[in-house]
């Protein structure tokens, strides 16, 4: 009885051992049978690229600048007397000629009376003395006067006329202080805040007091510190035969000019570099009319060269950057990323100058950079390499900063 149990429990775990066996043989064969099917290759990543491009471009160089009047009067009363009007605004634009103050005028128009009569008086002396000169000279043709007598004739002749330039002379100088009464714009510009009120008596000469100021503001300069680099190939740039500084452009943005630039020209460089900073004092001049750009304000400078020169350009947005490296992804005829080094130059209407590591005609991604990994397959959709807002964005960032 034990005997048959024995078998019977040996036999089942027997048949338990034969099953299991068989389940571990087909699972290995199914693990086998998959391990022989690839795994589906991942989708292509969509990119925007586009093609870099060569083209003749002006190298511009970026500095911070103020602006500065070329032309600052500080209007002071050549003559004293006491305030009757003031003809301005303050902080209006005048033109030349403009008049700004009246000073009184009575003690100055006496005095212009006063030698106008005198310069009468000395007329008619003169012609007194012509006279008698005259008449001597008939005389002497007759013997009927000496010669000291006809000399004391003519001498009296050239004392009448001599007291006559002098009283000229008087009478010129009273016209010019009448006139002084009445002061006028020297230039035309923006004139400043009145210091001196109505009513109030001011004094001539070195002593007189500031009445206001005058700056020029059309044309106006721009003053800047460039470094001596480019400085130096700006000045390389210039044409043999003519070496104006005028054939260096140069534009600016303000912070309200929201994108829009002013152009002008470069007009002055120093004669020296700056040792201490490495800088050259450099000024350009821009028209500015209607008083738009005001002096002492921040301006963003861009000076450039006299002639242009091929150079590649690609979007800001193409560019990565790892660790101290500049890069950008290369999408080849197989569609496939390659990771690139580049060297970057300037800004140049809203992108950026290639030094090295491209070529033209090559197409890189300018969109969706940061999904790609090097060798990722790609579906690449041509587009351009900088859209109008593009350029736009980044003349205002340019002016904002």
């Amino acid at each position: 009885m034990i005997q048959g149990t024995t078998r019977r429990r040996l036999l089942g775990g027997l048949a338990a051992s034969a099953s299991l066996a068989a389940v571990i043989i087909v699972n290995a064969t199914v693990n086998h049978a998959q391990g022989d099917t690839p795994p589906a290759a991942p989708p292509a990543t969509p990119v925007s690229v586009a093609t870099v491009e060569q083209r003749d471009l002006v190298a511009w160089a970026e500095f911070s600048g103020r602006l500065e009047a070329i032309e600052r009067v500080e209007v002071r009363s050549r003559v004293s007397g006491v305030i009757e009007a003031v003809h301005f605004r303050e902080g209006s634009l005048v033109k030349q000629g403009d008049l700004l103050i009246s000073i009184d005028q009575a003690p100055y128009l006496a005095e212009f009376e006063r030698t106008q009569a005198q310069v009468l008086a000395a007329e008619a002396r003169v012609a007194l003395a012509a006279g008698e000169n005259e008449r001597g000279q008939q005389l002497m043709a007759s013997r009927n006067v000496s010669q000291k007598d006809l000399d004391t004739r003519f001498n009296a002749l050239r004392e009448a006329q001599a007291n006559l330039r002098a009283a000229q002379a008087a009478q010129q100088t009273a016209r010019l202080n009448l006139d002084y009464t009445q002061i006028r714009a020297p230039i035309s510009g923006r004139i400043g805040r009145l210091d001196v009120t109505i009513g109030n008596l001011v004094a001539a000469g070195a002593s007189a007091p500031l009445m206001t100021t005058l700056l020029s503001v059309d044309p106006i300069y721009a003053a800047f510190n460039a470094d001596e680099k480019t400085v130096l190939d700006a000045l390389a740039s210039l044409p043999e035969g003519n070496r104006s500084l005028e054939q260096i452009p140069v534009r600016l943005t303000t912070a309200t000019s929201e994108g829009a630039s002013f152009t002008g020209k470069l007009r002055f460089v120093d004669n020296g570099i700056d040792a201490a900073s490495g800088t050259v004092r450099a000024r350009a001049v821009l028209d500015n009319p209607g008083g738009k750009l005001m002096p002492g304000q921040f301006v963003r400078v861009q000076m450039g060269q006299a002639r242009s020169e091929p150079a590649l350009v690609i979007n800001e947005r193409a560019v990565g950057t790892d660790q101290n490296k500049k890069f950008v992804f290369v999408v080849g005829a197989d569609s496939k990323a390659a990771w690139r080094e580049v060297t970057l130059g300037a800004s140049n209407d809203g992108l950026r100058i290639v030094t090295s590591g491209l070529k033209a005609g090559e197409r890189i991604i300018v969109n969706g950079l940061q999904r790609i990994r090097p060798g990722a397959t790609v579906a690449p959709e041509s587009v351009p390499m900088a859209e109008k807002s593009e350029l736009r964005a980044a003349k205002t960032e340019l002016a904002q900063r």
